[in-house]
């Protein structure tokens, strides 16, 4: 399979063309030559970025597959970047997975939080918040009542059958002694055989009448006492009210985003800035004056004369605004988890409210025709009366045996039928038992499923961080003897037969505890089956024989490995692709600014 991909005003790439293949596509090329942006651009056509070139007002990527036209188009509109098009992810949940678990770039919030040192847990299980578990629950719950109700219908019909059976023998009997009793009587025809054969019929028709008067009643009782059970219900049924509740929720969610998206932008102004003192690499952005005291330098981004003191007070001033963001964020995902909390519940609210509505006015139209039946029955039933007494005097009293023995067998006819037609739908009726039972059981395993399944993903989220931990460990020669998940989703390492602290690993440990974390997450929600893509960057503290190990073992989980490459690495068992016919910006193009 081939995916042919083409950019414009990506980060720092202002056109390129290229394709991926299935297995390792290794994006080899110097710093500032647009590798990360090229990554970018593939997280945005599948739907999770929107990086715009600077200066540039529009930008978009399109991606090929089989004949699939994937593409996304960003607009600057002022300081917000929007986005439209047809990404190669829609659904949320996907979008959060492929973020998370399959996008392993500097941005990548897991590495990130695993090298500050973060408990993981709300990250590691995030995906669960877009699953809208509570409506999944409430609508299977609603179908398991219909099965319940036909269930039990199944089960009154599974009891009533030995009695519609003894019901249809005993017809059967007295059918059988009418046409012997039928067969003992002088009935030859005579002039009054009309009138014999009508007045059987009228007395048939009679007790037919009388039974479906019987079974009406019946019905309007019965329909009548559910109708006001689903009315007292409906009044005691309490609807909350929240005004404005959308409204309410989209705004902090396009609030929590923006925080989000800020949090990003800051944190990786900070981690760039901050990973340049550390590494004490300030030649290689600007020109450095070695003092006695202090070295001083001309600000990378404004040209101004400042020395390392001044920095670091910047980048402190820096962190206290990325915590106050992370506080932000940390109200605002409450303030929306309440928000969606009361739209799940009004939502709830509203389904039954509309269900009762629905059923009040079918048990309405029933009793309504049930009265109807009912009234024109007994209507049938006193003309009968009256038509049998008129046709009754027209015949003589020794005709009489042989009319009403011709009445029964009519009668008893019709009733047997009545009744082996009841009998056949009890019988069809109890033989759905099994049928229903299993689909019972079935939507208890999916209700019972999505109740644990929070407990489920962070226990295979557990025991997929320690077989894929197993699985590295067997490939690199690192300084701590394991990793683990505890319960509580710390991260914690031994070293020397003690629990050691993150900051003591070095860059290249904490990366790779960065992405075998994200492996766990990758494996605990399915995201191969997802997105057949995983992309890779930013992994300077691994040497070359250690990138080599990392790239074979990720490219056996996804069909389509992307990662960014030097020069100097040995050569890739892959596709090599080459930035150099790309048309791109200036100056740093891999850290061009992110949206808002």
């Amino acid at each position: 399979m081939t995916w042919n991909i083409t950019i414009d005003n990506i980060g720092g790439i202002q056109h390129a063309e290229t394709t991926l293949e299935n297995g390792v596509n290794a994006v080899r090329a110097p710093n500032w030559q647009g590798k990360s942006s090229f990554l970018y651009a593939l997280e945005t056509v599948f739907g999770t970025e929107k990086r715009l070139t600077e200066n540039a007002t529009e930008a978009d990527v399109v991606l090929e597959v089989d004949g699939t036209k994937y593409y996304v188009e960003l607009k600057r509109q002022g300081n917000t970047i929007t986005k439209s098009g047809n990404p190669y992810l829609t659904d949320d949940v996907d979008l959060e997975c492929a973020d998370l678990f399959a996008f392993l770039d500097e941005t990548n919030e897991i590495r990130q939080a695993v090298d500050r040192g973060d408990n993981l847990e709300d990250l590691l299980t995030r995906p669960l918040d877009f699953e809208k578990i509570d409506e999944q629950i409430a609508k299977l719950k609603t179908e398991r009542e219909q099965v319940d109700s036909e269930l039990t219908r199944a089960d009154r019909a599974a009891d009533h059958l030995p009695a519609l059976q003894e019901k249809v023998t005993q017809l059967e009997a007295d059918l059988e002694d009418l046409h012997d009793e039928w067969e003992t009587i002088d009935h030859e025809p005579t002039n009054e055989n009309d009138a014999q054969e009508e007045l059987s019929s009228l007395r048939a028709e009679l007790n037919q009448t009388k039974r479906a008067i019987s079974r009406h009643e019946s019905s309007l009782e019965t329909a009548k006492d559910l109708l006001k059970e689903k009315r007292e219900e409906l009044e005691e049924l309490e609807v909350p009210e929240y005004e404005d509740l959308e409204a309410e929720l989209s705004k902090r969610q396009d609030e929590l985003d923006a925080v989000r998206a800020d949090r990003d932008l800051v944190g990786s102004l900070y981690e760039y800035t901050n990973r340049v003192l550390e590494q004490d690499r300030l030649d290689l952005i600007t020109d450095l004056s070695r003092g006695v005291l202090s070295d001083s330098f001309n600000c990378w981004v404004c040209g101004h004369e400042t020395n390392r003191d001044d920095v670091e007070l910047n980048l402190k001033n820096l962190e206290d605004r990325l915590e106050q963001l992370r506080s932000r964020e940390a109200s605002l995902e409450q303030n929306v988890e309440e928000l969606r909390q009361k739209q799940s519940t009004l939502k709830t609210a509203e389904r039954k409210e509309r269900d009762l509505t629905t059923r009040i006015g079918e048990l309405e139209g029933q009793v309504s025709s049930a009265e109807t039946d009912l009234a024109y029955a007994r209507e049938r039933r006193s003309e009968l009366e009256v038509e049998i007494d008129e046709v009754s005097d027209t015949i003589s009293t020794t005709e009489d045996e042989v009319t009403d023995i011709r009445s029964d067998i009519k009668y008893k006819e019709a009733e047997l039928e009545d009744a082996q037609k009841e009998l056949k739908e009890a019988q069809n009726e109890a033989g759905q038992r099994d049928t229903l039972q299993k689909e019972r059981n079935s939507l208890s395993e999916e209700i019972e499923t999505l109740r644990t399944r929070k407990e489920r993903v962070k226990r295979d989220t557990r025991d997929a961080f320690d077989s894929a931990l197993d699985d590295i460990l067997d490939r690199f020669d690192v300084g701590f003897e394991t990793a683990r998940l505890t319960e509580s989703f710390d991260l914690v390492v031994a070293r020397g037969g003690r629990e050691a602290s993150l900051d003591a690993l070095s860059e290249g440990e904490r990366q790779l505890l960065g992405i075998i974390t994200a492996l766990a997450g990758h494996e605990a929600f399915n995201v191969a089956d997802r997105l057949p893509v995983m992309l890779l960057d930013s992994h300077a503290g691994l040497d070359d024989t250690h990138i080599h190990h990392l790239v074979d073992y990720l490219s056996t989980r996804v069909d389509v490995l992307v990662l960014t490459a030097y020069p100097e690495y040995e050569d890739f068992e892959g596709h090599e692709i080459s930035p150099m016919d790309w048309e791109t910006v200036s100056y740093d193009s891999d850290t061009a600014t992110a949206a808002p």
